[in-house]
């Protein structure tokens, strides 16, 4: 007969600290073996259906057929960087033209501040100067660090291709390896995670790459209207920088303004720069993104934000890129594991549907059926607030489907 020890909270507390704490950290020490693997494991279960066709439909044999997917993987990406490639070289072969530009701006500013600030060309050239002559040591440093990050990089995209090769040859592999861990009884709710898994991560890569292309191919078309010299570099450069959420469009903008502001003397066509960014990214948000990513992945903002800090925390922007679908991952754990349930709510999107106002269809953020414009007095709580907390008042399939 077993018998269940119960802990006091706050031994349960601490232990889910250090427990954390402990997941973290080895998190942390281990990002070098566990991003490729991570990348890898993502990109493979994209490549799945391909490589089942391959192998089922067209008869070939399952190493041959990995290996075609493997190798289409290679040859997309190798396209995409020698594409990039060529462009940056254009733009490098322009570098005469874009330093005068650049020191026509630097004269302006610098008029600018001694005409509005009081502060002489001279005494402007000496605070660039000793902040030129501090950084001279950190810039060796950062340089350093850098191109150790960028063999690091090389080595990992290395490594993805050959882990993508493995995970999917000994897929079936894993697979038993997975049943042998849990006994007979949990297989079926262990097979329908790992379908729910592959689901929401195949459906999340394919909306990403979709809302890529597609931030990529707007952004190169305004700039090309807006007259921006170097459009579809930029455009590209957006729409791979967008892969990162919330801060890869800041940046993209940020390089597309400086780009056009030593590529041209105009300072008009920055203004063009900032207007295409802005309509893209009211598209991309509005559209595309409920579209083809939120539809797939229902995670709420703010476990997507929070997932993409500590993401970069841990592994820099590998790890925000693999924030949302491990958070994903995790939700359909935690949504078919009865303890866990809880957290599994907490990381999804339940806010109720749209509502109609004056013929404007607009997001209820409220829970209330009832009494929305009523006034509540904010030092106790509300109805609302207290029939969440009852058995009566929860919302069953029926009920949110009618609301």
């Amino acid at each position: 007969m077993t018998t269940t020890l119960k802990l006091p909270f706050y031994v349960k507390l601490s232990l889910t600290l250090v427990s954390l704490i402990a997941v973290f950290f080895t998190l942390y020490i281990a990002q070098e073996v566990l991003i490729p693997l991570m990348m890898a494991l993502l990109f493979s279960i994209l490549l799945r259906p391909c490589c089942a066709f391959l192998s089922e439909k067209l008869k070939f044999p399952h190493v041959i057929a990995v290996m075609i997917c493997v190798l289409l993987f290679v040859i997309f990406f190798i396209g995409v960087v020698t594409f990039i490639s060529w462009e940056v070289t254009d733009f490098v072969k322009d570098w005469n033209t874009i330093k005068r530009n650049f020191n026509i701006h630097l004269l302006n500013l610098k008029e600018f501040v001694r005409s509005n600030f009081d502060i002489s060309t001279y005494e402007q050239d000496k605070y660039i100067e000793d902040a030129t002559n501090d950084s001279v040591e950190t810039g060796k440093e950062i340089l350093g660090s850098t191109l150790l990050s960028f063999t690091d990089t090389l080595l990992n995209l290395t490594l993805i291709p050959i882990y993508m090769f493995l995970i999917l040859l000994y897929r079936t592999h894993f697979m038993k390896f997975l049943n042998k861990l849990f006994k007979p009884e949990h297989h079926e709710a262990l097979f329908d995670i790992l379908c729910q898994i592959k689901v929401a991560v195949k459906s999340y890569l394919m909306g990403l790459i979709i809302q890529m292309v597609s931030v990529a191919t707007m952004t190169s078309i305004g700039f090309m209207i807006a007259g921006v010299k170097y459009a579809i570099l930029l455009g590209v450069l957006t729409g791979l920088l967008n892969l990162i959420p919330y801060l890869g469009i800041l940046v993209a903008m940020v390089i597309s303004i400086f780009a056009t502001l030593t590529g041209t003397p105009d300072v008009s066509i920055i203004l063009g720069v900032i207007i295409v960014t802005i309509i893209v990214q009211v598209i991309d948000n509005n559209i595309l993104v409920p579209l083809v990513v939120s539809s797939k992945v229902e995670i709420n903002a703010m476990a997507s934000i929070v997932g993409i800090i500590i993401g970069g925390a841990i592994a820099g922007i590998p790890g925000m890129f693999l924030a949302i679908p491990t958070i994903a991952i995790l939700k359909v754990i935690f949504d078919r594991i009865e303890p866990l349930k809880p957290w599994g709510y907490l990381m999804g999107d339940d806010l109720p549907k749209t509502y109609e106002w004056r013929n404007i269809r607009l997001t209820r953020y409220s829970y209330s059926v009832q009494n929305e414009t009523s006034e509540e007095n904010d030092d106790n709580p509300s109805a609302e607030e207290q029939s969440l907390f009852t058995e009566t008042s929860t919302f069953n399939d029926s009920e949110k489907k009618t609301n």
